[in-house]
């Protein structure tokens, strides 16, 4: 995936206002629109302009772009960050828009989610709807796997982006209290009731859902409901089999029995240890043979020993 620099696409600088903003795009649309243009590469210029504008034009994704930072290229091999859109609050559910597939890849992977709604002076068909209910928004989070077991209230603050008075983008912050059940998966949705736009009419606001993830950790890494764990052991651990101890994110020991002879790579199931839920997931644990350091004379010694009396050969058939 290629980098955009949407500014330069528009020809404006960072700072420019919404104004200048409107005022390039304006100019761009006369020189390349597909039904006045003369210009070889008209549409496909047309459609760059159009992308460009709908992310400088909206506070909401021109704030996120931003925060991808600068010294990209145009062209440049990309992929954004991990967790780089973590704590924007956006309007709208976070479902991608019907326009988003009319975008490049690299439009998409950063702003699908929020689809792509027209903003004014834009090409393209815009479908006005009156809604009594406001309008829901939505924003990813990033919660500690430990969170999955006890529950806990975390304090969350927010990124709201908004047009200033002058026509630039502002990032006000906003804190919620919010309640994290027990059992919360990577990807689920904990609705705040009210906490969206205002209604329209005297209608009811609407909601903000909380898009959970979880932040990389050392030891676990979550998938679904499952608990994946890197298991290291020593050499003669695995060899001998043995009860290993495994500290699990709640704060228990749970201790895991590894069979003689497993072998790196190995993986073994312990089945309802994993996130907590009806019903919980697995542990699953994978096998790490770790070999202590020869750096003293008694370990050289140890393994000079094992290499003249064990006959074993790991690329040849013993080794399998």
């Amino acid at each position: 995936m290629q980098y955009k620099d949407y500014y330069q696409t528009l020809g404006v600088e960072r700072g420019a206002t919404a104004d200048e903003v409107k005022k390039a795009f304006r100019k761009l649309a006369r020189k390349y629109h597909p039904d006045l243009s003369k210009e070889p590469n008209a549409e496909a210029r047309m459609k760059e302009v159009n992308e460009a504008y709908t992310v400088l034009s909206d506070p909401e994704k021109r704030a996120a772009y931003d925060a991808l930072g600068r010294g990209y290229q145009p062209g440049q091999d990309f992929r954004p960050p991990p967790d780089w859109d973590a704590n924007f609050e956006f309007s709208g559910p976070g479902s991608a828009g019907a326009g988003a597939t009319d975008f490049s890849d690299f439009f998409a992977e950063l702003f699908g989610r929020m689809g792509a709604r027209p903003r004014e002076g834009g090409f393209g068909r815009r479908e006005t709807r009156f809604e009594a209910r406001g309008e829901d928004h939505h924003a990813k989070i990033l919660l500690d796997i430990e969170d999955a077991w006890r529950g806990a209230t975390r304090q969350i603050s927010l990124r709201v982006p908004r047009m200033d008075a002058s026509g630039r983008v502002v990032l006000d912050t906003r804190t919620l209290d919010v309640r994290i059940p027990e059992g919360v998966r990577q990807g689920q949705l904990i609705r705040l009731a009210g906490q969206g736009s205002p209604g329209f009419g005297g209608g009811p606001p609407g909601d903000l859902l909380l898009e959970v993830h979880f932040r990389p950790h050392a030891r676990y890494q979550a998938s679904g409901r499952d608990l994946l764990v890197d298991l290291p052991v020593a050499p003669w651990e695995a060899a001998l089999g043995s009860v290993i101890p495994v500290p699990m994110p709640d704060g228990s020991v749970l201790k895991v029995r590894i069979p003689a002879g497993a072998q790196s790579g190995r993986q073994l199931v312990v089945r309802g240890k994993g996130i907590p839920g009806n019903p919980p997931g697995d542990l699953e644990l994978t096998v790490r043979v770790v070999l202590p350091p020869a750096d003293s004379a008694r370990a050289r010694e140890l393994y000079e020993t094992m290499a003249r009396e064990l006959n074993f050969d790991p690329r040849g058939a013993g080794g399998s």
